[in-house]
């Protein structure tokens, strides 16, 4: 079923795709411009359900090590795909497990206080989990294959 979009929702839409990507690629890139950065402040930090992985994992020096290069090419690869428009759904399932991580790391409850402060907190709702919905909304709505790379790649190229 092919994907119709008045030009107007079509551009806010790819407008929307490219700032995650921004957001992404950036976060990315400053980390790795970084040589001191690491995870292992944000982990140790943790207060979620899943607190106790994420200490093993911060503890764990061979492991962080993989974590912190995972999560520096991660952050710049779906960057870099979303703002191009090539590889999404990829790119979007990526973006979705990353934040995902990040909210089960630093879940925004009320009496839970981090040593990293945290933006955009109100109870149960915080910065990562509107982003990863709004990557779930991407996902469902594949504007790469009109404004994008995926489009000289898609099997079945949507007319826009």
């Amino acid at each position: 079923m092919d994907q119709k979009y008045t030009k107007t929702q079509l551009w806010f839409l790819v407008i929307l795709r490219v700032a995650i990507g921004w957001h992404f690629l950036y976060e990315g890139i400053i980390k790795l411009m970084n040589p001191n950065w690491s995870s292992v402040g944000y982990l140790m930090d943790s207060r979620g359900w899943f607190s106790g992985l994420f200490h093993a994992i911060a503890g764990n020096t061979g492991l962080l090590e993989i974590i912190d290069f995972l999560n520096i090419w991660g952050l710049i690869l779906i960057g870099l795909a979303l703002l191009l428009g090539l590889f999404t759904r990829i790119a979007y399932y990526g973006g979705i497990a990353l934040l995902a991580m990040y909210y089960l790391s630093h879940p925004p409850f009320i009496n839970a206080v981090y040593a990293i402060p945290a933006e955009g907190t109100y109870m149960l709702i915080n910065k990562n989990l509107i982003e990863l919905l709004t990557l779930i909304v991407l996902l469902v709505f594949p504007t790469s294959k009109i404004i994008g790379l995926d489009r000289f790649i898609s099997k079945k190229r949507v007319d826009g």
